[in-house]
């Protein structure tokens, strides 16, 4: 998904679908843009086009030390899942 100011991306976030639940990672705004509702609208449409595809729960990828966009995420109805490790593997 981007968000468009004019003819420029000034945001983005990767959503995805594997058949089971939906997926969002690397939400970003412009420095310059932030703090406008962008991210929201942003991941507002990420939920519109995951509910279309049937995705009945949605994870959302957030850095440990992005505090901000922790809250933002918070804000948007998720809760931290502290059941679950990531696995990373350099190749």
């Amino acid at each position: 998904m981007v968000a468009v100011d004019h003819d420029e991306i000034i945001g983005s976030l990767v959503v995805g679908w594997d058949g089971w639940r939906g997926n969002m990672y690397r939400l970003a705004v412009r420095e310059d843009f932030r703090r406008r509702g962008i991210a929201s609208r942003l991941v507002e449409e990420g939920h519109r086009h995951l509910r279309a595809v049937g995705a009945p729960r949605v994870t959302a990828l957030v850095g440990v030390e992005e505090s901000d966009a922790a809250a933002l995420w918070r804000a948007a109805g998720y809760e931290l899942d502290e059941k679950i490790a990531r696995f990373v593997r350099n190749l």
